[in-house]
């Protein structure tokens, strides 16, 4: 099994330094759906620090992706985002402290609708890093 941690540790540190901003952001996305799944499942076997860790991380993640907004070049999407990141943070925090499976699950398809329309614009902006 520790093995198979560093193996994983090292996949993850190895995609985190071969990606370009797009497919860090992927990442991103990635990490917190999978923390929050994680959590979702702490929950269950009454893991609640172990919880209370994986929604941690989740936070920090999001305040990762919202630092990467672009305010200047980001039009009236950039603070869209950040006011939805803000509330998905919060939104965490308050699952946390009460085991809210359903708010955790709510902030999931709140990230995975965001990330699909990422993913969708991959092709376009590997395109625009080429040229």
């Amino acid at each position: 099994m520790k093995g198979l941690q560093q193996y994983q540790r090292i996949n993850t540190q190895t995609s985190i330094t071969d990606a370009d901003p797009h497919r860090l952001i992927q990442l991103l996305y990635n990490g917190a759906i999978e923390r929050i799944n994680m959590s979702k499942a702490r929950i269950q076997v009454k893991d609640y620090e172990g919880k209370a860790r994986l929604i941690n991380k989740a936070i920090e993640i999001i305040g990762g992706l919202r630092s990467f907004l672009d305010f200047d070049q980001g039009g009236d999407l950039a603070p869209r985002l950040d006011s939805l990141y803000e509330y998905m943070e919060r939104a965490l925090l308050e699952a946390s402290l009460t085991n809210d499976v359903a708010r955790l699950d709510e902030v999931i398809e709140l990230l995975r609708s965001i990330k699909e329309g990422w993913d969708g614009i991959r092709e376009e902006v590997v395109q625009q890093q080429a040229v």
